[in-house]
Protein backbone atom coordinates (compact mmCIF):
# COMPACT_ATOMS: atom_id res chain seq x y z
CA UNK A 1 0.00 0.00 0.00
CA UNK A 2 1.34 3.32 -0.88
CA UNK A 3 1.95 5.88 1.93
CA UNK A 4 3.70 8.89 2.85
CA UNK A 5 6.41 8.63 4.80
CA UNK A 6 6.70 10.30 8.31
CA UNK A 7 8.65 13.64 6.77
CA UNK A 8 6.34 14.05 3.52
CA UNK A 9 3.76 13.51 6.34
CA UNK A 10 5.40 16.03 7.79
CA UNK A 11 5.86 18.24 5.01
CA UNK A 12 2.06 18.01 3.64
CA UNK A 13 0.57 18.88 7.34
CA UNK A 14 2.99 22.42 6.97
CA UNK A 15 1.34 22.79 3.26
CA UNK A 16 -2.26 21.94 5.12
CA UNK A 17 -1.47 24.78 7.61
CA UNK A 18 -0.57 27.41 5.20
CA UNK A 19 -3.97 26.83 2.98
CA UNK A 20 -6.31 26.79 6.05
CA UNK A 21 -4.57 29.70 7.35
CA UNK A 22 -4.81 31.92 3.72
CA UNK A 23 -8.81 30.74 3.55
CA UNK A 24 -11.09 33.59 3.72
CA UNK A 25 -13.73 34.53 6.33
CA UNK A 26 -17.07 32.75 4.42
CA UNK A 27 -15.47 29.37 3.68
CA UNK A 28 -13.78 28.75 7.55
CA UNK A 29 -16.91 29.40 8.77
CA UNK A 30 -19.28 27.28 6.49
CA UNK A 31 -16.77 24.34 7.16
CA UNK A 32 -16.57 24.89 10.35
CA UNK A 33 -19.95 25.11 10.57
CA UNK A 34 -19.99 21.61 9.05
CA UNK A 35 -17.10 20.45 11.24
CA UNK A 36 -19.34 20.96 14.33
CA UNK A 37 -21.96 19.82 13.07
CA UNK A 38 -20.60 16.33 12.37
CA UNK A 39 -19.06 15.98 15.27
CA UNK A 40 -22.25 16.68 16.90
CA UNK A 41 -23.95 14.02 14.85
CA UNK A 42 -21.13 11.19 15.96
CA UNK A 43 -21.84 12.22 19.54
CA UNK A 44 -25.54 12.28 19.01
CA UNK A 45 -24.64 8.64 17.73
CA UNK A 46 -22.54 7.78 20.42
CA UNK A 47 -25.01 8.36 23.11
CA UNK A 48 -27.92 6.15 21.20
CA UNK A 49 -25.24 3.56 20.18
CA UNK A 50 -24.30 3.13 23.81
CA UNK A 51 -27.34 3.74 25.74
CA UNK A 52 -28.69 0.94 27.84
CA UNK A 53 -25.19 -1.31 27.37
CA UNK A 54 -24.02 -2.01 30.91
CA UNK A 55 -23.03 0.42 33.07
CA UNK A 56 -19.77 1.42 35.04
CA UNK A 57 -19.95 -1.08 37.74
CA UNK A 58 -21.33 -3.98 35.51
CA UNK A 59 -18.72 -6.51 34.34
CA UNK A 60 -18.62 -5.44 30.54
CA UNK A 61 -18.38 -1.72 30.79
CA UNK A 62 -15.54 -1.76 29.10
CA UNK A 63 -17.60 -2.66 26.02
CA UNK A 64 -19.81 0.58 26.17
CA UNK A 65 -16.60 2.84 25.78
CA UNK A 66 -15.67 0.82 22.68
CA UNK A 67 -18.70 1.02 21.21
CA UNK A 68 -18.84 4.72 21.84
CA UNK A 69 -15.27 5.23 20.20
CA UNK A 70 -15.96 3.47 17.36
CA UNK A 71 -19.12 5.14 16.21
CA UNK A 72 -17.99 8.08 17.28
CA UNK A 73 -14.74 7.69 14.68
CA UNK A 74 -18.06 8.58 12.50
CA UNK A 75 -17.38 12.47 13.43
CA UNK A 76 -13.88 12.70 12.26
CA UNK A 77 -14.10 10.20 8.98
CA UNK A 78 -16.69 13.22 7.80
CA UNK A 79 -14.15 15.75 8.98
CA UNK A 80 -11.32 14.50 7.02
CA UNK A 81 -12.89 12.70 4.41
CA UNK A 82 -15.37 15.01 3.24
CA UNK A 83 -13.81 18.42 4.02
CA UNK A 84 -14.20 21.08 6.84
CA UNK A 85 -12.39 22.97 9.68
CA UNK A 86 -11.96 21.44 13.05
CA UNK A 87 -10.82 23.62 16.10
CA UNK A 88 -8.62 20.27 17.46
CA UNK A 89 -7.46 19.50 13.90
CA UNK A 90 -6.48 23.17 13.19
CA UNK A 91 -4.15 23.17 16.61
CA UNK A 92 -2.10 21.11 14.85
CA UNK A 93 -1.84 22.53 11.51
CA UNK A 94 -1.73 25.91 11.61
CA UNK A 95 1.56 25.58 14.44
CA UNK A 96 3.08 23.35 12.31
CA UNK A 97 3.10 26.03 9.83
CA UNK A 98 3.84 28.51 11.84
CA UNK A 99 7.27 26.78 13.34
CA UNK A 100 8.35 26.22 9.96
CA UNK A 101 7.71 30.24 9.32
CA UNK A 102 5.26 29.76 6.87
CA UNK A 103 2.62 31.73 8.12
CA UNK A 104 2.02 34.49 10.89
CA UNK A 105 0.64 34.31 14.43
CA UNK A 106 -2.05 36.45 13.34
CA UNK A 107 -3.54 34.18 10.77
CA UNK A 108 -3.15 31.86 13.05
CA UNK A 109 -5.23 32.98 15.92
CA UNK A 110 -7.64 34.66 13.28
CA UNK A 111 -8.42 31.14 12.23
CA UNK A 112 -8.86 29.43 15.93
CA UNK A 113 -11.12 32.54 16.85
CA UNK A 114 -13.60 31.93 13.42
CA UNK A 115 -13.19 28.18 13.26
CA UNK A 116 -14.14 28.26 17.09
CA UNK A 117 -17.52 30.18 16.91
CA UNK A 118 -18.14 27.85 13.72
CA UNK A 119 -17.67 24.43 15.50
CA UNK A 120 -19.69 26.07 18.33
CA UNK A 121 -22.66 27.59 16.15
CA UNK A 122 -22.75 23.65 13.90
CA UNK A 123 -22.72 22.22 17.66
CA UNK A 124 -25.33 23.93 18.92
CA UNK A 125 -27.68 23.58 16.14
CA UNK A 126 -27.21 19.85 15.75
CA UNK A 127 -28.02 19.57 19.35
CA UNK A 128 -31.34 21.69 19.55
CA UNK A 129 -32.63 21.02 16.23
CA UNK A 130 -31.35 17.58 15.52
CA UNK A 131 -31.43 15.85 19.10
CA UNK A 132 -33.91 18.48 21.72
CA UNK A 133 -36.13 19.60 19.62
CA UNK A 134 -36.52 15.98 17.36
CA UNK A 135 -36.79 14.15 20.80
CA UNK A 136 -34.22 11.99 19.53
CA UNK A 137 -33.29 11.84 23.41
CA UNK A 138 -36.27 11.24 24.77
CA UNK A 139 -37.66 11.72 28.31
CA UNK A 140 -35.84 11.34 31.28
CA UNK A 141 -36.98 7.66 31.68
CA UNK A 142 -35.32 6.62 28.17
CA UNK A 143 -32.22 5.34 27.70
CA UNK A 144 -30.82 7.92 25.64
CA UNK A 145 -31.55 10.35 28.25
CA UNK A 146 -30.21 8.73 31.41
CA UNK A 147 -26.47 7.68 29.36
CA UNK A 148 -26.50 11.80 28.01
CA UNK A 149 -27.09 12.78 31.97
CA UNK A 150 -24.32 10.24 32.50
CA UNK A 151 -21.47 11.64 30.10
CA UNK A 152 -22.47 15.47 30.92
CA UNK A 153 -22.45 14.35 34.77
CA UNK A 154 -19.06 13.02 34.30
CA UNK A 155 -17.67 15.43 32.12
CA UNK A 156 -18.96 18.92 33.66
CA UNK A 157 -19.74 17.82 37.25
CA UNK A 158 -17.61 15.10 38.71
CA UNK A 159 -13.78 15.52 36.44
CA UNK A 160 -12.19 18.71 38.47
CA UNK A 161 -10.89 21.56 36.35
CA UNK A 162 -7.48 19.79 36.68
CA UNK A 163 -8.89 16.76 35.33
CA UNK A 164 -10.14 17.59 32.20
CA UNK A 165 -7.31 20.01 31.33
CA UNK A 166 -5.09 16.77 31.59
CA UNK A 167 -7.73 14.36 29.83
CA UNK A 168 -7.99 17.02 26.71
CA UNK A 169 -4.05 17.04 26.44
CA UNK A 170 -4.50 13.24 26.18
CA UNK A 171 -7.61 13.68 23.60
CA UNK A 172 -5.79 15.76 20.67
CA UNK A 173 -2.62 14.24 20.81
CA UNK A 174 -5.00 10.67 19.88
CA UNK A 175 -7.13 13.36 17.58
CA UNK A 176 -4.39 14.86 15.95
CA UNK A 177 -2.15 11.43 15.81
CA UNK A 178 -5.31 10.02 13.49
CA UNK A 179 -5.46 12.81 11.44
CA UNK A 180 -1.55 12.41 10.92
CA UNK A 181 -2.25 8.91 10.16
CA UNK A 182 -5.12 10.20 7.83
CA UNK A 183 -2.54 12.35 5.88
CA UNK A 184 0.36 9.23 5.62
CA UNK A 185 -2.37 7.73 3.61
CA UNK A 186 -2.70 7.86 0.36
CA UNK A 187 -6.27 5.86 -0.65
CA UNK A 188 -9.82 6.66 1.36
CA UNK A 189 -10.13 3.34 3.04
CA UNK A 190 -6.44 3.97 4.88
CA UNK A 191 -7.64 7.31 6.40
CA UNK A 192 -10.86 5.92 7.51
CA UNK A 193 -8.28 2.72 9.19
CA UNK A 194 -5.91 5.82 10.12
CA UNK A 195 -8.46 7.98 12.18
CA UNK A 196 -10.39 4.25 13.91
CA UNK A 197 -8.04 3.48 16.29
CA UNK A 198 -6.90 6.46 17.59
CA UNK A 199 -10.27 8.09 18.02
CA UNK A 200 -11.48 4.82 19.37
CA UNK A 201 -9.33 5.21 21.78
CA UNK A 202 -9.13 8.28 23.11
CA UNK A 203 -13.05 7.95 23.64
CA UNK A 204 -12.61 4.59 25.58
CA UNK A 205 -10.36 6.65 28.32
CA UNK A 206 -12.79 9.04 28.44
CA UNK A 207 -11.00 12.10 27.70
CA UNK A 208 -11.86 15.43 26.64
CA UNK A 209 -12.62 16.91 23.26
CA UNK A 210 -13.59 20.66 23.47
CA UNK A 211 -15.92 20.61 19.91
CA UNK A 212 -17.49 17.10 21.28
CA UNK A 213 -18.12 18.92 24.91
CA UNK A 214 -19.83 22.01 22.73
CA UNK A 215 -22.52 19.27 22.06
CA UNK A 216 -22.54 17.13 25.15
CA UNK A 217 -22.82 19.93 27.74
CA UNK A 218 -25.22 22.22 25.83
CA UNK A 219 -27.51 19.37 25.33
CA UNK A 220 -27.33 18.86 28.77
CA UNK A 221 -28.71 22.46 29.80
CA UNK A 222 -31.51 21.78 27.22
CA UNK A 223 -32.33 18.32 28.93
CA UNK A 224 -31.76 19.82 32.62
CA UNK A 225 -29.67 17.72 33.44
CA UNK A 226 -29.38 17.44 37.33
CA UNK A 227 -26.81 20.30 39.08
CA UNK A 228 -25.38 21.20 35.59
CA UNK A 229 -24.80 24.94 35.66
CA UNK A 230 -23.86 26.99 32.44
CA UNK A 231 -20.41 27.84 34.69
CA UNK A 232 -19.93 23.84 34.95
CA UNK A 233 -20.23 24.34 31.22
CA UNK A 234 -18.14 27.37 30.36
CA UNK A 235 -15.62 25.98 32.74
CA UNK A 236 -15.46 22.68 31.10
CA UNK A 237 -14.82 24.19 27.45
CA UNK A 238 -11.99 26.62 28.59
CA UNK A 239 -10.28 23.47 30.38
CA UNK A 240 -10.75 21.20 27.47
CA UNK A 241 -9.73 23.84 24.56
CA UNK A 242 -6.35 24.62 26.51
CA UNK A 243 -5.50 20.87 27.24
CA UNK A 244 -6.69 20.33 23.33
CA UNK A 245 -4.35 22.95 22.73
CA UNK A 246 -0.92 21.53 24.20
CA UNK A 247 -1.85 17.90 22.91
CA UNK A 248 -1.89 18.69 19.06
CA UNK A 249 1.00 21.95 19.68
CA UNK A 250 3.52 20.45 21.97
CA UNK A 251 3.06 16.71 21.30
CA UNK A 252 1.86 16.70 17.51
CA UNK A 253 3.12 19.42 15.51
CA UNK A 254 6.34 20.24 17.78
CA UNK A 255 7.20 17.00 18.39
CA UNK A 256 7.00 16.03 14.70
CA UNK A 257 8.28 19.55 13.19
CA UNK A 258 11.20 19.10 15.46
CA UNK A 259 12.27 15.83 14.29
CA UNK A 260 11.53 16.32 10.61
CA UNK A 261 11.60 19.54 9.98
CA UNK A 262 13.49 21.57 12.02
CA UNK A 263 17.08 20.14 10.88
CA UNK A 264 16.46 21.17 7.02
CA UNK A 265 13.51 23.46 6.85
CA UNK A 266 14.42 23.67 3.04
CA UNK A 267 13.42 19.62 2.39
CA UNK A 268 9.58 20.60 3.16
CA UNK A 269 8.53 21.67 -0.31
CA UNK A 270 10.31 18.65 -2.16
CA UNK A 271 8.94 16.29 0.94
CA UNK A 272 5.56 17.92 -0.26
CA UNK A 273 6.44 17.69 -4.16
CA UNK A 274 7.12 14.01 -3.33
CA UNK A 275 4.29 13.38 -1.20
CA UNK A 276 1.62 15.71 -3.97
CA UNK A 277 3.10 13.33 -6.86
CA UNK A 278 2.33 9.95 -5.20
CA UNK A 279 -0.93 11.10 -4.36
CA UNK A 280 -1.83 11.64 -8.20
CA UNK A 281 -0.67 8.37 -9.10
Amino acid sequence: MSYNTPPQTAAIAVESGVTKAGMSVGPVLVGSFLAGAYIAFASLLAIVASAGMPGPTENWAGVTTIVTGLVFSVGLILVVVGGSELLTGNMMYLPIALLAKRIGSVQLIKNWVLVTIGNLIGSLFVAYVLADATGVIGSPATKAHIRLVGIVTGKAITETHLEVFLRAIGCNWLVCMGVWLALASTSVSGKILGIVGPISAFVALGFDHVVANMFFLPLGLMEHVPHLTFGDVLWNLVMAFCGNLIGAGVFVAGAYWYIYLRPAPGAIAAQATVAAAKDAR
